[in-house]
This record gives C-alpha cells, structure tokens and sequence, in this order.
C-alpha cells in the first residue's frame, strides 16, 4: 500500500526577534530561509532573541565529493544514451557494468578521503557515510540488478563481504611475514576469519605454517586440510546442475559432521571450533561476533555453511533471524541494519526511502534509482504529485547541484532527462545563476539557446546589457541587446553611441557597427547608427560619391533623427568643398530643401545666444557651399548633355 506524501511540518524556535515572536524555517536545495510567525510568547515565557546558525550541507562543497558528482555525471549521461530497442539479455550486462562503474567512482573517492582522513581526524564522517553507500550499492547490484540465482547468489554475497572486510587481509599479511607466523597472536584469528568468509585456500595455505611445526597431531592437521580442500564450491560456468552439486555438497557436510561426532578435533579447540563453523553451528558462529562484526556478515557464512544454494525468495527469512541472533533482544538496529533488511526482503522502495532518510543529500538515491528504473524495477510506483520516483528524485538532486558555482552546469544534464518537470525545473533555477562574470553568462545563454527557451534567453541578455551600459561599456551592451531582440533598448543604446559621437568626434566598438548586418534592422535608431557609420567608412576610404549618395538617403528616408540633420549637413561641407563635383543637381536641390526645412522648424527655446549664433553661421556656410556646388553642378552636367 502506498503511503500518501505529506508536508513536513513546521518547526518553530521560541522568542527571536526583536517582537519575541516564534520563528519558522523551511529547507530550500540549499540554504534555509528563516522568517517570523504571528504565533506569540505565551504567560511569562521569557528568553533572549538569538538565532542558531545552521550550517548547510558541506558534501557539495568538498573538492573530492565534488569528483564524485563530476564522475558520475558521466555515467549517468551514458546510461541515458542506452536504446531501448536493445535486447534485454546485453542491456543486462550494460547496466551490471554501470554500476560496477558507480561502485569504482564512490570507491576512489572514499579511498582518497581515507588518506585525508589520516591528516585531519575530523574527516571521518563522509568516509563511513561513502562505505555505507557502497555497502549498500553493491547489495542492490546483487540482488536486483545482476538477480543472481541460486547458486551464483552466496558466491556473489560472498564477494560482497569479502570486499567490505578487508581488514582480514591485512591481518593476514602481519601474520605471514612475522617470524614466526604460527606463534603469532593473532594467527588463528586469521584463520578462522578466512573460512568465515569461505576463503578456504588461503586458510589452508595458513594452517600449513601450525601443521609443519606439530608434527605429533600432523594427521589431525591434515585431516582438517582435506575438509577444507574438498568443500564443493559451485561454478556457474561450469557443467555441474545445481542439483549435483547439492548432493556432493551433502555429502561433504555430513562427513565434516562425522568428524565432529568422531572428536577427531577434539585434541585441538582451534580445529575443532573451524569443524563446527563448517557444520554451520549457530552457537558456534555467534561466538565469533569479533571475527564477523556484522549480523550481514554472519547471515553470509552461515547460509555458506548451512544452505549454499539459497534463492533469492528465500533470503528474507534468513536475514531477518541472522539479525535477531547476532543483535541480540536488547540492542535495536541501526539505519543502515534496516536498509540491508529491506533489501534482502526485495522491498526496493523501502530501501530508496529509508536512504533518503538517513543519507544527507540526494547522490545516492537519484543515481541508484535512474538505474533500477533502467532496469525497469520501478514501473509500478508513482506519486501523488504527477511525477515518479525516479524523475522525483533526479530533479530534488540536480537542483541542490545548482547551488553550487560550478556544479550548476551538471544540474542541466540531469534536468534534460526528467522529460516530464525538468524543463520547468531548468528555467526556474536557470535563472538563479548568479551571472558573476561575462564568461558565465555566456556558457548559462548557450545552454538557454540550446534548448529555444527565450524568454530566458531574452532576460539574461537584458540584465548583460544593462549591466554593461551602467560601466559605460556601449559595445557589450549593444551586443547583448541585439542578441536579446529588444527593439527598446537598441535605441536606447543607440542614441548613447550617437550622443558619445557628438561629445568624442569618432566612434568606439568600430567591428561591432561595422559588422552589424541584418541586425541594424531590429530599431531604426540603430538602423541609422549602422548607416552613420558606414558612411563615415566610405568617406575614410575616399568614396565619395557614394558617401553622399548614403549621407543623403539618411535625410530623405527619414532614417536619421531630425535633431541630427544638423550635424548630417555639416558632414556634407567637406563633400561640397571638393575640387570635383560630388552632388548632382538634383542632389543638391534635396539637401537645400532638407536645409529649408530644418530652418523652418522650431527653433530650440533652450539655446544660447552663443549657440544661436554658431548655428546662424553653420547655416550661412552650408547655403554657400550648396549655392557653389549647385552652380559647378549646372555646368557640369550642362556640359555633358553639350
């Protein structure tokens, strides 16, 4: 039965503030918003207005958890990429080599925490939290993803052991290279330790070092020795049927449980106590709980020794009775207890659930759960609020990922494959990414034009261009704004570049005006402003005529602002002065009129008389040269049509 989702409540601390009011907060992806509430103090309540500082979750600022979530990205981006139309039996392989791929990543980094850990013994907690997830990781990959059989199934939890009590190796190595390795304290220790694990040719090879050095009770030595190298180990490669092997495994344990009948061992409690390990005597096993230290562990031998080819059905039972012996009626379980028993039950969403409880931020459970949806183990379960489990918890993950300065851009990734809430996941925090630098805002716009999301496209672009207005930077801030489509503040820029013309007698930012192409068009300020310029580069070139030809075209199209047409005719001075005759008749008769009609208009209340009389003069000179040029205009053409 599904249980319903329900909004965590509210949790209040009494009398902060400067009104002693309560105070309430909620978790965001990564911060905490604190706020007042109208709950007041109640009777004589009385305490001082402080605040506790909570300190965010610092997983993500760690430089090797940051290698974590960097490397798996990877992983998770090729999991994405495996078709659907492949068959079931290859993508089975595909899928039990991601997760080995996973298991690596967490394992790298959990060893280079280790060695940090050496320096700083406060560095502990992420070390065992990483143990633990592998711990668990490797389990689900057991049981749900490789679903091994019976059979294959104790050799891989075997596996699974060995890989998370490696401390017996160590051990073993200390043993072997003292002196004398049979007279070391801790040597039947390692002995027994490694036919706990089922190691039984490393354990023989041990046993050897007591065996050459009492050669009196030598047979009793050697009659432990070929128990121990006879006990059947099934081979799933192999030719054998698991109902073979099962009868020659029988046929070895009531041997084993003859010699104990027999007191063959009885000369030595060492051989003795590995006698009644290999009968799987449960009083026996439990007494080695030092050796064994987890109730997961002490399932694993004792399914070895009592029930090797146990099926995944039947695991449930064995788990739950291994932990009520090895714990004890006392002591109660902790988290990671209660996962590995979910999991051993196949119960796959109680093991997500707890997880997300008890693991401090959503690594683990995103990325296991994309790939037991993959492995379609997750189909049944949705949630009330229209996504489901897997989508869910990519999206909580990649948005704690988008409050980091770097990691942000991971996040995105992760949002393009939630096909149902990732885009609207993506444009709320896209455009929370503080925009610190030009640089960033570029690669936060590439990622918005990728995916034809404007109106985020079109805001970022304006906040650039703005910015770079405010620092005077008229060439970043026109690119920006053409890029953002924003007719308004073209123009807007526009006149700056005009007004800084006026004030400078010259342009900046020449490649961007001189490369504007179909982009002049999105205002006709800035139309005018390209134009402008391009007449100023025809000039410079010496193309005179057809500087004029433009120059005139700005006026009677009407292109150019009337407050400029001033500064338009007095550009033409230099063109009417020429030796050569630039303006035809027809020409000068049009820049006459414009003159005409600029003088007609109203006159600028605001003027000087001193300005007054600079544009009186301005006026005389161009009604001049026009006059001139005009007459050299007549003659000319006069002549040609002669």
């Amino acid at each position: 039965m599904e249980e319903v989702d329900v909004e965590p409540s509210t949790t209040l601390i009494p009398g902060a503030g400067f009104y002693q009011k309560h105070l309430g907060f909620e978790w965001g992806p990564g911060d905490l918003i604190v706020y007042e509430t109208n709950y007041k103090l109640q009777g004589n309540e009385s305490c001082s207005p402080s605040v506790h500082i909570v300190r965010r979750d610092e997983d993500i600022c760690s430089p090797i958890l940051r290698k974590l979530f960097s490397e798996s990205h990877l992983i998770f981006v090729g999991l994405q990429k495996i078709k659907e139309d492949v068959p079931s039996k290859n993508k089975k392989s595909q899928f039990v080599s991601i997760s080995k791929n996973y298991r690596s990543v967490i394992r790298a980094c959990m060893e280079e925490l280790q060695q940090n850990a050496g320096k700083r013994s406060h560095d502990t907690h992420p070390v065992s939290i990483l143990l633990a997830i592998e711990l668990i990781w490797n389990l689900c990959e057991v049981l749900f993803i490789d679903a091994a059989p019976a059979g294959s199934l104790l050799l891989q939890l075997l596996d699974w052991v060995r890989l998370h009590k490696s401390d017996v190796d160590a051990k073993a190595r200390e043993v072997l290279q003292s002196d004398s390795p049979a007279q070391h304290q801790s040597y039947w220790d390692v002995v027994i330790s490694l036919v706990l694990q089922g190691r039984t040719d490393e354990a023989r090879q041990v046993l050897s070092k007591q065996a050459s050095l009492r050669a009196e009770s030598s047979s009793v030595f050697k009659r432990m020795d070929g128990l121990l190298q006879t006990m059947p180990i099934f081979n799933p490669t192999g030719t054998q049927t698991l109902t073979e092997f099962e009868v020659k495994w029988r046929h070895w344990h009531e041997e084993c449980d003859r010699c104990l009948q027999d007191n063959t061992f009885a000369s030595n409690r060492h051989l003795e106590t590995i006698c009644k390990i290999l009968v799987g005597d449960e009083d026996t096993l439990l007494e080695q709980k030092e050796l064994l230290s987890t109730w997961y562990h002490f399932l694993v031998t004792r399914l070895l020794f009592t029930h090797p080819t146990i099926k995944p059905p039947d695991l449930h039972y064995y788990a739950q009775s291994s932990m009520n012996m090895f714990l004890g009626p006392r002591a109660s379980p902790e988290p990671l207890d209660i996962i590995l028993l979910s999991a051993f039950e196949f119960d796959l969403h109680q093991v997500i659930k707890d997880c997300s409880i008890a693991l401090n931020n959503w690594w683990f459970v995103a990325h296991l759960t994309d790939l037991l949806d993959h492995c379609k183990l997750l189909q049944s379960h949705n949630l009330h609020f229209g996504s489901n489990l897997r989508e869910f918890l990519v999206l909580e993950y990649a948005s704690g990922l988008f409050t980091h300065h770097s990691l942000w851009q991971l996040a995105v990734d992760y949002f393009d494959h939630c096909p149902e809430f990732g885009r609207v996941y993506l444009e709320l925090q896209i455009e929370r990414v503080p925009l610190d630098t030009e640089r960033k805002a570029i690669k936060v716009l590439r990622i918005c034009e990728d995916r034809q999301m404007s109106e985020q496209v079109r805001s970022i672009c304006k906040i650039m261009a703005k910015r770079a207005l405010r620092n005077n930077r008229l060439g970043s801030a026109l690119s920006w704004t053409i890029r953002a489509k924003d007719a308004a503040f073209a123009t807007l820029i526009s006149e700056r570049f005009l007004q800084d013309y006026s004030n400078k007698g010259s342009f900046t930012d020449l490649d961007l005006l001189d490369n504007l192409g179909p982009a002049m068009l999105l205002s006709d300020s800035l139309t005018f402003l390209g134009k402008y310029r391009e007449f100023h580069r025809l000039y410079g070139e010496k193309r005179f005529s057809e500087a004029a030809r433009l120059l005139l075209s700005l006026m009677t199209a009407k292109i150019a602002p009337r407050s400029l047409w001033m500064t338009l005719l007095t550009d033409a001075l230099p063109l009417l002065e020429q030796k050569e005759v630039i303006f035809s008749v027809d020409q000068t008769y049009e820049l006459m009129s414009c003159l005409e009609e600029l003088n007609s208009g109203t006159k600028h209340s605001n003027l000087t008389d001193q300005d007054e009389d600079i544009e009186s003069t301005k006026t005389e000179l161009l009604r001049l040269a026009l006059a001139r040029n005009l007459t050299m205009a007549i003659v000319k053409e006069g002549t040609i049509e002669t």
